[in-house]
This record gives C-alpha cells, sequence and structure tokens, in this order.
C-alpha cells in the first residue's frame, strides 16, 4: 500500500493515492473528507452496535480486553526490563524466557518448576533434572530473596561475551534470568 500525501496542502486539498493490494476484500476510505467515505463509515458502526449487548457483557468483555492488553504490556515491559538489566546476554534468549516466564507465573507449579520451563527452550541440550538441581538456589534460598541470588550469580559469572561462557555459566545465568522475570511479574 502506498500513501502520497503533499504537506504543503491543507486537509481539505490534499491528494491521497492509495494502492490496493490485490487480496483486498475492503477498501478503506483513507480520505475522510471524501463524500463517499460518510456512508462507509456509517456502514460499518451499523455492523458494529453494541445495543444488542446487555451492560453486563460490555463490562464483561471490556474487563477481559484490557486485561489482555496488560498482559502485552506486561510482557513489553518485561523484556525491557530484562534488556536493561542483562545486556550482555542474547536479546533472543531473554525474550524467550520473558515469553516463558509470562505462561508459568499464572501455574501452581513450584518455583523450581517455572524457572526450569523458563530456560527449557534456550538450553535444549540440557536434561530437566540437570536444570533442576541448578534451579534449587535459585528457588530454596534461605535467609535472602530472589535478588541477591540473582545478584550473587551475575557477579560470580565471568564478564566475557555469550557464546565464551561455558554451559554451566550459561544455564545459571538463564536461571537467575529466569527467577530476576518471575520476581518482576509477582511485584511489578
Amino acid at each position: 500500500m502506498t500513501l502520497r500525501w503533499n504537506p504543503n496542502n491543507s486537509i481539505d486539498t490534499v491528494e491521497i493515492e492509495v494502492a490496493e493490494t490485490p487480496t483486498s476484500t475492503i477498501s478503506y476510505p483513507w480520505n475522510p473528507t471524501d463524500p463517499d467515505a460518510e456512508s462507509f463509515l456509517l456502514e460499518l458502526e451499523r455492523e458494529f452496535s453494541l445495543d444488542d449487548w446487555d451492560d453486563s457483557e460490555v463490562a464483561l468483555r471490556s474487563s477481559a480486553f484490557f486485561n489482555q492488553l496488560d498482559g502485552l504490556w506486561a510482557a513489553t515491559d518485561l523484556k525491557t526490563t530484562l534488556a536493561q538489566k542483562f545486556a550482555s546476554v542474547p536479546q533472543t534468549l531473554l525474550a524467550a524466557i520473558a515469553r516463558q516466564a509470562q505462561k508459568v507465573v499464572e501455574t501452581s507449579n513450584s518455583l523450581a518448576d517455572q524457572l526450569v520451563q523458563c530456560v527449557q527452550e534456550a538450553l535444549p541440550t540440557w536434561a530437566d533434572d540437570d536444570l533442576q538441581v541448578l534451579a534449587r538456589p535459585f528457588a530454596y534460598a534461605m535467609r535472602s530473596d530472589g535478588a541477591n541470588v540473582v545478584d550473587a550469580t551475575v557477579n560470580s559469572v565471568r564478564p566475557i561475551a555469550w557464546s565464551d561462557l561455558s554451559e554451566t555459566e550459561q544455564a545459571r545465568m538463564s536461571l537467575a534470568i529466569a527467577r530476576y522475570a518471575i520476581d518482576q511479574l509477582g511485584n511489578p
């Protein structure tokens, strides 16, 4: 689709050309001052009438819609937070952990299981049992909260490129990121 607009003219004299794609099933009048646009927009409003819905249904559906939007914003915010805190870690890994953390935080699994589920996609060569062993310090930290365990892990990993870290260091760091992500989702 191409749009051409001359910024020197007012909106009344704007010339807009829209090249529709051949697979397009509906043409949208991009110029709202066009006389044909009024009938098109009225038809759309008639098709989307809320008159048939009672107030409770509108409230229920709007609540569900806004909850879904909040979830999308939270996912974006989590990715941004992870990218800022763990800048040396590949963005694809952070995105995968954030995506999984969004899913597992809603489950009733133990924290250790949630951590393992968060990193399984990022660490496909690791067995679940091995990841469970590495996840224990993050899940069952005594006398400290998760932030201390995460910070201690980040500080203990060598400050080199991600690809140069050993598999064990990558796994520990991934689990620390997962713990941080779950904590962020639990305490926004």
